[in-house]
């Protein structure tokens, strides 16, 4: 291909810029040879042109096609050069925002200055494993490819990471260990790698610092060494270090810090512990703050200084150790801050005694305070005769200050590394190790001194060795491919090299300067320029003679020599530290007594040295001290560089190159001009010139073929050898054969002639495309012609069609019209005839029925008439009848009148007669005689009621005097008026009892009202909770019915679910709670049986001694036995004696209470029969005497009855309490012998006792004349019921209806009469004490309903305490439901629905939480039940088998005949019966020994279900330890196979399925009901009687669940190394996907035709043949479902991580075959019926991501579809696959920065995790669901294979 056609019109080329360094252009005109200039466009449309040079003739760089643009491996592209490397890492960081990108073998990190999620834990795990082409270019990538191939070729591994001040070579470092840590962790308990990755914090706080470029940049070179064993695990780590930079402890330039401990001591000087530092502000110490501000923005010291300390102590170091070692760091901050004042003179200085920093240093570090000051401004003189001590100037001492600061320094830090070491070191052989290489990068500063010499020197050797393995690397890749080798030109820097280290060299030339007594830099200069100015990589600059110039790989760069000669030889001077070495602190004085460092001082001191100033003893050691100095600085870092070198030479480098894009720090922001410095300073330019020099692009055939298959002509595709359709395609396209070259695997390129290919690739797409327009445009036309003439043809149709419609429509029309006229005419014709015909008809109306109307009237008059005449005639006939009789009586009336004035003058004349008056009189005598004796009998009765009321007065008057005496008698006492103190006291009581009650009263009213209150507040809360569970229900509906999110949908399905499962977890917390209640009943029950059996018969008798209920009673209860109690009691009492009685004043005061109240009760009793006597008299005047005889007895009779119950019951009442007041004080007087109170009180006591039994006695007499009375009436009623048996046959009583208590007292007059019928005495009813034990059994009922009523009332207590509570908590519960519901309104709805979602989970966790625990507490006492259950139980069985053998016995001796008894064949019982011997032997070939094969055909989960019968033998047997041995045997044993078989699926899938069956076996019979309700009566035989087995279930859940994940972990291993093959790399749709170019690293899907490619259909099956193993063994679908959702999760991941990772798959292709991989496996799910498995919603992430690489990615709209659409994607994995979309022709366009910024703004109310990739190693909380089994245990048959012969059938 000739020049002029590459440089035609529109050819992209690049030219030099002096702003962005290479500008793109695009060619205006056709370049020919010849031509002296390109005619050129910019991309902002101006025109130029540009100059040819026509000797060299070197025309600009060609731009590489599009597609090739941001590629992940820089040798990929087709032209190699600088601007196309600048352009491709621009796009990458800047449009896609990935730092990492390989150049070949090395990795180009630039530092984002920003803190990306891509080093994470997951990102990790990604990356192990994966070659390292395989995925997007990163840190890991680089670490993993060196363990690999240290695994693999069992060689030593070197990672080497460079990079100049803050390009980010720590942060690299730190990330490669971090990696190694990760995968390789220790095999041990030591967490070695957590003591690698302590080491950098310790490191960085005193090793790093903040530069002008860098905040945390490494002032020095470190090289760790991590050790690993046979099995690649991390065994130890040993850390090199080189060159520190110490001269920064004594200065910072502006803007700069010191290390950062000094800084962090600081910050903690505040501390308790470190005050003895006297530390202040890092401002008040000189060499903190020189440069300025002593902060770094975003950095908080004491938090690292905390860190720092952590890292100490993880590492070993003690705290004493930790704090000397900040004690020697404080003393160089107190060090630098001595004052030293100048004299006079100005050659001596001197420092004051009183200095507090020199006082603190001395402090510090234990040395002597004088010593110190004396040798900070003196120095010491040795000649050969004698010693002088010399004084310094003020420069020299302040020098020798620094140089001592800065050898304190390096003397800790050599100390830290080496410890350090020491905490890394292991005993341990390593087998391999992996060095990682942290060392500064090519350094050029304004003024470059010694450190930046050493660093490039450092620099060069390390780009030597680079260019070296990339020569070697490209030489074996050639031998390997079988292509001839010619050599490579490269830059080789051996020269440059020689002029540093050779012999007199720069190094030779300045250690031979410092040997020299007074050399100089001046000097050492001089001998420079005379010895190198003939070298071409030495210069002398112009305008100094005391700067040089060396000319290096990367650059020229100025070395200015001030200085050089001092920081060679680094001089300390040897008095001060022999000062040093003499502390009393061990490791200060260790410090300087290591003579494994050098001290390149100009003494070093011998071992007796002291700190007094010997002048003699200072000669001996001066040959020594010049020994050592012979080993300067720069010899030093020589040799560790060299041996660095042999280290690395001996190891297979990696490498990792840091850029640094700006200066500024500025986050994703690219400096072209700095980025072009250091990639040609860190070796990045010299990696591509020597792949452009060979054959840099390199294809596999497949690729090749596949990429440009459409290059290949039908006739050679016939061909099925791929490697020779590649070759003669090649050899037809590129007729140059030097331009390509055919490998053993690969075709191999020379530069550009991949873009050429691509070219012709293109031309023939576009002229495919052209032919395919140019048809599909004639076929569009043709479509368009006959759309028209099919148009036409339909117009034509449709206007004839309406012309015909027309034509008849007029027709129809003209007769439509004639029709209508017809019509018409007829209408109006028939509307004529029809109106003279209606005038005729009301014409004849009207004329007829005027004619009828006047016949009418006349009917009418005439019938009048005639009623008239009717009437009349009528009238006038009664008219004359009235009158005939008004005669007639008259007449009557006068006649009758004069008959009875006849009879009235015959009477009158008899009545004059005196017979008629004697008749009249003969009655009235009998009547006067009668009435006569009724008055006497009244006026006799009166007399008598009068007789007896004087009597009664005069006996009233008598007690009323009687009282008075008394009263007067105690009045006049001289111990005092006690009766007005009781009465004081009664009246108190009283008033004490009626408030009481009338508190109670109130009390209870306030407690009923409050009770009302409360329950109608309840009734209102639930009644308002339940308007508020509505709103919140229509609020939820209405939210769900507004969001159209399906997040929302899903977060309200999973609140669902969690419901559910909720309700099941009540009910089986409900039948748990059932169980239990049933339990403890029957435990009650039983302990009341216990009781019983255990009580002795027979009666016992309690103490009366509740007055309350007594007092209550109202029953008639007289003992004799009770009266002679207490008489007996008060003998007894008088008998002890006054000093043994002992006193009851609480029994006493209640006895007076209770007389009191008896008095006041017969008064009242007394009154109301004066009352009903005064009434009875009233009555006797006006009712008959027939009525007073038979009413006044039974009246008596009555009230006499009820006035008797009443005393007795009182009387009975009153001797009770007596009784018990004596009996207890003799009881007491027994019990104590000496008197416990005065003698006084218990005479008082005494008394009051006789006193109330002389009252009680009156109160018998008056009850036994009572009684006497009543009797007698008594016998008077039954004699006049002999004489008058009609007269008691009245039921009714003339005053029954006035006095309720009269009515009842009659009732229990006759009842009373009608029990003692038989006899005439009332004595007779209580001699067998009938009434007394009627009485008892009374007061125990009285008792009984007391102590139930206190009952009853604390329980409404308790009641209305539960309501409270309840009502507290509903109300604070309503307080939060408001709140909640308040703060949920401000809510957006997306917000609300997630908001009352994470509500209503936190309130079912803790209800859960809650249940949980009751549920425990339940079951703890359910099993203490049920023990206590058993032990009865067998203690019943105990007896039983002891009463049947007792039987049989008894039978046996009863037989007198022998009996053959046939024995009946038993059915078999579903147990398994074995000798405890065999235990060992059923487990070995029940569990170890056996394989799932040997039970193909037989019932699934056999294992199971032998083991469960052999168990429920041992539990009939009651035989715990068989049981225990069993069980512990089986899991043992188990876990010994899935052990031993811990990658064999079947087998593991075997015993998860027997290990659940075995639990759901315990399960479904333990006897549970919860677990019993789908057992049959035969199953519920099986269940187990004596034992709980809760806790091994328990265990054998906690099995399953290792099973299960050991199961998962099986087949995640088997599937994982197909998914990627299969799901992103395999072409599912055949010619949907093509390959683009790739580079120098391998990629995977590079491997079609390898044996690792795997497609869907292997996945398909790989899952087939799960699915069919785990059915086939019973596993229980739903563990089957959890399963594949499991599977389907890992697919999900894996495959969208590697998305994630891998620039080279997110195309629209993939998209495509990504959609179309997954509808198979929906498709398989669906065929499995798995489909409700949830394992396509584990997916969705992954369908969504298909999704976005074949959505359409320009306009807003775009945008806003794809937010809504990738709701299960986070914003980063989102904007990542966006980034990472990459076009696989010319013909479709990246996305552009622009869309995705829109994305990302979109997408910021979203609260994602910082998480890129998922979890592939997440696993679901797997469930194991009760199934119980429909077989019973007598239908398993045992097969002959398992050799199970000893166990027997039961």
């Amino acid at each position: 291909m000739s020049v002029s056609e590459l440089y035609s019109q529109c050819t992209r080329v690049w030219i030099p810029d002096p702003d962005e360094v290479w500008c793109s252009a695009e060619l205006t005109k056709d370049y020919k040879e010849g031509d002296k200039t390109l005619q050129l466009k910019l991309e902002d449309e101006t025109v130029g042109e540009y100059p040819i040079d026509v000797q060299s003739n070197q025309l600009p760089f060609l731009r590489n096609p599009d597609i090739l643009v941001g590629e992940n491996d820089l040798t990929a592209l087709s032209y190699l050069h600088e601007p196309a490397v600048l352009h491709n890492l621009k796009v990458r960081f800047l449009e896609s925002n990935h730092i990492y990108t390989y150049c070949g073998i090395v990795l180009v990190a630039i530092n984002p200055y920003e803190q990306l999620p891509i080093y994470g834990q997951d990102v990790i795990y990604a990356y192990s494993g994966q070659n390292m082409g395989d995925m997007d270019p990163h840190i890991f990538a680089v670490a993993e490819e060196a363990y690999k191939q240290m695994a693999r070729d069992e060689k030593n591994q070197s990672i080497i990471v460079s990079g100049e001040s803050g390009a980010g070579k720590t942060v690299s470092a730190k990330y490669v260990m971090r990696y190694f840590a990760t995968v390789g962790g220790s095999a041990s308990e030591t967490n070695i790698e957590e003591k690698v990755l302590a080491s950098s914090p310790i490191m960085e706080a005193i090793g790093n610092a903040k530069t002008t470029r860098n905040d945390n940049s490494s002032r020095f070179g470190k090289y760790i060494q991590i050790g690993f064993d046979k099995r690649y695990h991390i065994i130890g780590a040993n850390m090199r270090t080189y060159l520190l930079e110490k001269s920064r402890v004594v200065f910072q330039a502006d803007d700069e810090r010191n290390y950062h401990i000094f800084y962090q001591l600081c910050a903690a000087a505040s501390l308790p512990g470190f005050k003895e530092l006297a530390l202040t502000s890092a401002e008040d110490f000189f060499y903190t703050s020189q440069g300025g501000d002593t902060s770094i923005e975003g950095v908080d010291d004491a938090e690292d200084f905390e860190k720092t300390r952590q890292a100490f102590m993880l590492l070993g170091v003690r705290e004493s150790h930790q704090m000397s070692i900040f004690k020697i760091i404080a003393s160089i901050l107190h060090l630098g801050s001595v004052e030293i004042q100048a004299e006079r003179d100005g050659d001596s200085c001197s420092v004051s005694p009183q200095d507090e920093h020199l006082n603190n240093f001395c402090r510090l570090l234990g040395v002597e305070h004088s010593q110190m000051e004396h040798w900070l401004c003196h120095r010491k003189l040795v000649t050969t005769s004698e010693t002088y001590v010399k004084t310094m100037s003020l420069q020299q001492v302040l020098n020798a200050r620094n140089a001592l600061a800065k050898h304190i320094y390096a003397q800790l830090f050599g100390w830290i590394v080496e410890h350090i070491n020491k905490a890394l070191h292991t005993s341990l052989k390593q087998h391999s190790f992996i060095g990682v290489l942290d060392i500064y990068g090519f350094e050029t500063f304004e003024v470059n001194s010694f450190e930046q010499f050493c660093i490039n020197y450092a620099n060069e050797k390390l780009q030597q060795q680079f260019n070296w393995h990339v020569f070697k690397l490209e030489q074996e890749e050639y031998m390997k491919e079988q292509i001839p080798w010619t050599l490579i030109d490269f830059h080789d820097n051996q020269p440059c090299i020689d002029l540093i280290e050779a012999k007199l060299g720069i190094l030779d030339l300045l250690d031979e300067e410092c040997k020299v007594p007074k050399g100089t830099d001046q000097n050492w200069a001089q001998k420079l320029y005379d010895r190198h100015s003939s070298s071409q990589h030495f210069q002398k600059p112009r305008m100094s003679n005391t700067a040089f110039i060396v000319v290096h790989f990367a650059d020229k760069v100025e070395y200015l020599s001030d200085g050089f000669l001092e920081k060679n030889r680094d001089t300390v001077y040897e008095e001060q530290i022999n000062i040093l070495k003499a502390s009393k602190f061990p490791l200060v004085a260790d410090l300087f007594h290591d003579d494994k460092d050098p001290v390149p001082a100009t003494a070093t001191p011998g071992k007796g040295s002291s700190s007094k100033i010997n002048i003699r003893s200072a000669r001996p050691p001066m040959k020594a001290s010049n020994k050592e100095h012979k080993k300067t600085v720069g010899h030093q870092f020589r040799t560790s560089l060299h041996l660095l070198m042999e280290t690395l030479n001996a190891t297979t480098p990696h490498y990792v190159r840091c850029i640094k894009p700006n200066d500024e720090k500025l986050p994703f922001h690219f400096d072209p001009k700095r980025a072009v410095q250091q990639l040609r300073a860190c070796g990045v330019l010299e990696t591509i010139r020597i792949s452009a020099a060979g054959y840099p692009s390199r294809w596999a055939y497949h690729d090749f073929f596949n990429r440009y298959r459409v290059l290949i002509k039908k006739s050679e595709l016939a061909n099925t050898d791929k490697k020779a359709i590649c070759k003669s395609v090649l050899e037809n396209l590129i007729k140059d054969p030097d331009k390509f070259q055919f490998g053993r695997t690969k075709i191999f390129f020379r530069a550009g002639q991949v873009a050429y290919l691509e070219k012709l690739r293109a031309d023939r797409f576009r002229a495919a495309t052209i032919m395919i327009q140019k048809t599909v445009r004639g076929w569009l036309q043709r479509v368009k012609y006959h759309r028209l003439k099919k148009a036409t043809l339909t117009l034509q149709r449709f206007c004839r069609g309406y012309l015909a419609r027309r034509q008849a429509e007029h027709l129809r029309r003209t007769r439509a019209a004639v029709v209508m006229q017809k019509q018409y005419r007829m209408w109006r014709a028939r509307l004529a005839y029809q109106r003279v015909r209606r005038a005729a008809i009301v014409i004849q109306a009207f004329s007829r029925g005027m004619f009828v109307r006047r016949m009418y009237r006349q009917v009418l008059m005439e019938h009048k008439a005639t009623i008239i005449q009717k009437c009349m005639r009528g009238w006038m006939a009664r008219r004359q009848f009235q009158r005939l009789r008004h005669a007639a009586i008259v007449i009557q009336c006068a006649f009758r009148r004069l008959k009875a004035r006849q009879e009235l003058k015959a009477l009158r004349i008899e009545a004059r007669s005196a017979e008629h008056l004697k008749r009249l009189n003969v009655g009235m005598e009998n009547k006067v005689v009668q009435l006569q004796r009724k008055i006497d009998d009244q006026n006799k009765e009166f007399k008598t009621l009068s007789e007896q009321f004087s009597t009664a007065t005069s006996t009233y008057t008598m007690e009323v005097a009687r009282l008075k005496k008394e009263l007067a008698h105690y009045q006049q006492g001289p111990g005092g008026d006690p009766s007005l103190r009781l009465q004081e006291e009664v009246a108190s009581l009283r008033t004490e009892l009626q408030r009481a009650h009338s508190e109670r009263k109130v009390l209870e009213d306030a407690h009923g009202r409050e009770k009302d209150e409360l329950r109608k507040r309840v009734a209102d809360l639930e009644q308002e909770n339940a308007v508020l569970k509505d709103e919140k229900e229509q609020l939820n509906n209405q939210i769900l019915c507004q969001s159209k999110d399906e997040f929302a949908q899903d977060s309200v399905k999973e609140n669902l679910l969690m419901k559910k499962e909720l309700e099941e977890e009540r009910s089986r917390y409900q039948n748990l709670v059932k169980e239990y209640s049933r339990l403890e009943q029957r435990f009650d029950n039983l302990r009341d049986e216990l009781t019983i059996i255990k009580q002795t018969s027979g009666h016992r008798r309690n103490p009366s001694n509740q007055s309350s209920l007594e007092s209550d009673s109202n029953y008639p209860s007289i003992s004799t036995s009770e009266i002679g109690d207490t008489e007996d009691a008060l003998q007894q009492v008088e008998e002890i004696g006054l000093e043994k009685a002992a006193m009851d004043m609480t029994v006493f005061l209640k006895l007076q209470k209770r007389v009191r109240e008896l008095e006041q009760e017969r008064k009242k009793l007394q009154v109301q029969l004066e009352k009903r006597e005064q009434q009875d008299s009233k009555k006797v005047q006006v009712e008959q005497p027939q009525n007073d005889i038979d009413l006044d007895p039974d009246e008596d009779l009555a009230y006499n009855s009820l006035k008797r119950q009443e005393l007795e019951s009182e009387n009975k009442k009153l001797k009770n309490d007596l009784n018990e007041l004596r009996k207890a004080m003799a009881e007491q007087a027994t019990q104590n012998d000496s008197s416990h109170g005065p003698l006084d009180s218990y005479s008082l006591l005494l008394d009051q006792l006789k006193l109330a039994n002389e009252e009680l006695e009156v109160r018998k007499e008056e009850v036994l004349i009572l009684r006497t009375q009543i009797v007698s009436a008594d016998q008077r009623r039954l004699a006049g019921r002999n004489t008058e048996p009609n007269i008691n046959a009245r039921t009714s009583w003339p005053n029954s209806e006035r006095h309720v208590d009269q009515e009842d007292a009659i009732e229990a007059y006759h009842g009373v009469c009608q029990t003692n019928s038989k006899t005439e005495d009332w004595g007779y009813l209580n001699e067998d004490g009938e009434l007394g034990l009627a009485y008892q059994g009374l007061k125990q009922v009285a008792r009984l309903l007391e102590a139930q009523l206190q009952a009853q009332s604390r329980e409404h207590e308790e009641e209305v305490e539960t309501l409270k509570a309840q009502l507290d908590a509903l109300k604070e519960e309503m307080d939060k439901q408001q709140q909640t519901f308040c703060q949920t309104l401000l809510l957006s709805p997306e917000a609300q629905v997630e908001f009352g979602v994470q509500q209503e989970i936190s309130r079912l966790t803790n209800e859960n939480l809650d249940l949980k625990e009751l549920v425990e507490k339940l079951e703890k006492n359910e099993r203490k039940l049920k023990k206590q259950l058993k032990i009865y139980m067998k203690k019943v069985q105990d007896l039983e088998a002891a009463q049947a053998l007792a039987q049989s016995e008894r039978r046996r001796h009863e037989l007198t005949r022998q009996v053959t008894v046939q024995r009946k064949e038993k059915d078999f019982q579903g147990m398994l019966e074995y000798h405890k011997e065999d235990e060992a032997l059923l487990i070995r070939n029940l569990v170890t020994e056996l394989k799932p094969q040997m039970l193909s055909g037989t019932v699934p989960c056999l294992p199971a279900y032998i083991l469960y019968m052999c168990i429920r033998h041992a539990d009939y047997t009651n035989d715990d330890l068989k049981v225990h041995s069993l069980l512990t045997s089986t899991i043992n044993g188990i876990k010994k196979v899935l052990k031993k078989h811990n990658e064999d699926f079947e087998m593991t899938s075997f015993w998860l399925s027997n290990t659940c069956r075995l639990l759901h076996c315990l399960k479904q019979y333990s006897g549970d009901e919860g677990f019993m309700t789908q057992n049959t009566a035969k199953q519920n035989e099986h269940c187990l009687k004596n034992f709980d087995l809760t806790e091994y279930r328990q265990v054998l859940s906690d099995l399953s669940i290792q099973i299960y994940q050991q199961l998962i972990k099986i087949a995640e291993g088997v599937l994982q190394p197909m998914i990627v093959s299969a799901m992103l790399e395999n072409e599912s749709i055949q010619g949907l996907s093509g390959v683009k170019p790739t580079g120098y690293r391998k990629r995977s899907s590079s491997m079609a035709d390898g044996d690792n490619s795997y497609c869907l259909e292997a996945i398909i099956y790989q899952m087939n043949s799960f699915h069919t193993v785990m059915c086939d063994q019973g596993l229980d679908p739903e563990i089957i479902m959890q399963v594949f959702k499991q599977l389907f999760y890992m697919i999900n991941a894996v495959t969208l991580n590697n998305l994630l990772l891998r620039k080279d798959v997110c195309s629209w292709s993939t998209g495509m075959q990504l959609r179309y991989n997954i509808s198979q496996l929906e498709e398989w799910l669906r065929g499995r019926n798995l489909h409700q498995s949830g394992a396509v919603q584990t997916m969705e992430p992954l369908i969504q991501a298909a999704q976005l690489l074949q959505l359409k990615k320009k306009t807003h709209e775009d945008a806003e579809a794809i937010c809504s659409l990738c709701t299960s994607l986070s914003t980063q994995q989102i904007v990542k696959i966006l980034n990472l979309y990459t076009p696989l022709n010319e013909f479709e366009e990246r996305v552009t920065v622009a869309f995705i910024r829109t994305i990302q703004a979109q997408l910021q109310e979203r609260n994602d995790p910082q998480q890129l990739l998922l979890d592939s190693k997440h696993m679901f909380p797997v469930l194991f669901p009760f199934n119980p089994s429909s077989l019973t245990m007598d239908s398993i048959h045992i097969p002959a294979c398992l050799n199970l012969e000893f166990l027997n059938e039961v």
